[in-house]
């Protein structure tokens, strides 16, 4: 009888794990994710030019 019992029991746990992890995954893939803008305050340099005059500028400092 008790044996009976404990396979209730898992069959329990076990449906009880298949949906939250089919509500957790549903909730994941409903998510809105969003990106933050780049900002352009100057701290990195963004093209070729900024980047060679940057390069010229440290070296002539040392």
């Amino acid at each position: 009888m008790t044996y009976i019992i404990v396979i209730i029991l898992s069959i329990i746990i076990v449906f009880t794990v298949l949906i939250l992890s089919v509500l957790t995954t549903s909730k994941a893939y409903t998510f809105k994710h969003t990106i933050d803008p780049i900002d352009n305050t100057g701290d990195q340099p963004h093209n070729i030019e900024a980047q060679e005059k940057t390069k010229t500028d440290t070296s002539k400092e040392n």
